[in-house]
């Protein structure tokens, strides 16, 4: 071998030395030296396995809890959903450190340590996006950005989620409530005043029409088939969940990567047409008074400014989170409001009677809808016990101290929403009830704590589509008890299952029957 070819099979040893070195740091040396500090400071765990972590046993946890079947009359599906929390937090207490392969994890269930994380308003606790495929799904908008990013955002997005201009997207939401109500007064129609209607496809028909309209106006049909894209990329994006992401792997042609990017180049596309189409036709018809058009218009340049706050690409993001997390956690909410109206005839009758004196038969309206505080209460509790989002992540910026525990940089933070939400010393010994009551007062007085309610995140990151949510929530529930009375079906099976967001796993049957005389 010539000289040339030493001095290749040199570099190489070098490289693969080097990276060999990486990894054992990475692998071996970190995890062992993290466990160790953390475990002085009084932080247990379970162990960490070489490369994988705790991921076996959350994989086999999670296997083992996929055939469970609840009681209609139990609403603890953590052991389906979270069974290593379930399992760990007896084990380790409330703040425990496990691996997600070699990223260490800690896990916080302690409400105050929670509230000081989600009240952060210095950039502290950025979101967690580890996952590319996620990052896909919700594009980086605001949901995902963070720091000056996130404001730059906010400040174009949170025009459009007023409460006025959500008043007047309560007449869409209304007229796509009376499709589907129509709709199922038609099955009726053709099989006598009782009908069985599976009830959770529909609402998610139901609030990607809502969405559709409230979002893009005029082009709502084009925006129908972004949601049905969207939704295909929400499966691939959760097929990835409990899996190690190796760098650089996204960008493998692998089976699953061809697909998602084949999926989400035709979301982009079809966004792109719609917004180019809107920013061609603004000089005639305006931006439009649409989320999009809201967004569009405090998005133009500002006096003196060439470009505009957003660029394309962050206004595809910004639609992108609209449609995932402006349809898919309201058809859920609405889902279990209804499972648990079914299961609640009492509540069921009272808030009946509410509605009907003060929506008087006619169609709710903005103001209608604010003076419904039974309805409001049962959403409330709905969210606690079935909230669409299980648990949220946040990432250490830099080493910091955080409930009297110094945490590495790069620790991320797992909020175990569920279980918090079930905890008897932040609710009282009746957490495990359904009890809408405990919201009489208003969220801050609900449990032992002040807003120990999570299901929208808090402070200053929480959801910006909240009352978005809540007003269609309230709109569609109302309308529904104003036509019909209902039934859980023999045929539902309650099984709680997460794709991202909590849904039941086979569905949610429902016998329904007119209430027209």
């Amino acid at each position: 071998m010539g000289n040339l070819g030493w001095m290749v099979a040199a570099a190489v040893a070098a490289v693969v030395a080097s990276w060999a070195f990486d990894a054992v740091v990475k692998l071996v040396w970190r995890p062992r030296a993290i466990t160790r500090r953390l475990r002085a400071q009084g932080v247990g765990g379970p162990g960490y396995r070489f490369f994988s972590g705790n991921l076996g046993e959350i994989k086999r946890l999670r296997d083992e809890g996929a055939g469970v079947v609840l009681d209609v009359s139990s609403h603890d599906f953590v052991p389906i959903v979270q069974p290593h929390f379930r399992k760990w937090i007896p084990l380790y207490g409330k703040t425990f450190m496990y691996w997600f392969g070699a990223r260490p994890t800690i896990c916080l269930a302690d409400v105050s340590m929670v509230r000081q994380v989600l009240s952060d308003r210095t950039g502290m606790y950025p979101k967690n996006v580890s996952n590319p495929y996620f990052a896909r799904l919700l594009g980086k908008g605001l949901v995902l950005t963070d720091g000056d990013e996130w404001k730059r955002h906010r400040k174009v997005v949170h025009p459009a989620f007023n409460m006025d201009k959500l008043k007047m997207m309560t007449v869409t939401m209304s007229d796509c409530a009376q499709s589907m109500i129509s709709e199922w007064e038609s099955e009726l129609g053709t099989k006598g005043d009782i009908v069985e209607i599976e009830l959770s496809r529909r609402f998610e028909e139901l609030t990607a029409d809502v969405i559709s309209h409230t979002a893009f106006g005029s082009s709502y049909k084009e925006g129908k088939q972004v949601f049905l894209a969207q939704r295909e990329l929400q499966f691939l994006a959760f097929s990835t969940f409990l899996s190690i992401q190796i760098p650089g792997s996204s960008y493998l042609p692998t089976k699953k990567n061809l697909k998602t990017w084949s999926v989400d180049k035709k979301v982009r596309s079809m966004l792109t047409d719609i917004i180019k189409s809107r920013l061609n036709n603004k000089d005639v018809a305006g931006y439009g008074n649409d989320l999009l058009g809201l967004m569009l218009e405090a998005c133009a340049p500002e006096h003196g400014e060439s470009q505009p706050q957003l660029s394309m690409d962050e206004i595809i993001a910004e639609c992108k989170t609209f449609f995932f997390a402006g349809h898919d956690t309201t058809s859920h909410l609405l889902t279990w409001t209804m499972f648990l109206l079914s299961t609640h005839p009492e509540w069921q009758e009272k808030l009946r009677e509410e509605v009907a004196m003060e929506c008087d038969g006619k169609v709710p309206t903005g103001d209608m809808l604010n003076k419904l505080k039974l309805v409001n209460m049962f959403l409330l509790e709905t969210l606690r016990l079935y909230g669409p989002v299980a648990f949220i992540q946040r990432r250490v910026n830099a080493e910091l101290e955080l409930g009297g525990i110094t945490v590495p940089e790069g620790t991320v933070l797992s909020i175990p929403i569920a279980t918090i939400h079930r905890d008897k010393e932040v609710w009282g010994e009746d957490a495990d009830i359904f009890k809408p009551e405990r919201f009489e007062n208003g969220v801050s007085k609900a449990g032992k704590y002040p807003n120990a309610l999570l299901s929208f995140s808090s402070g200053p990151r929480a959801c910006i589509g909240q009352n978005f949510a809540m007003i269609e929530a309230k709109a569609v529930i109302a309308m529904i008890l104003q036509r019909f009375s209902f039934t859980l079906s023999p045929k539902y099976v309650h099984a709680p299952t997460d794709v991202i967001t909590l849904r039941p796993k086979y569905g949610l049957p429902m016998i329904l029957k007119s209430l027209k005389v």
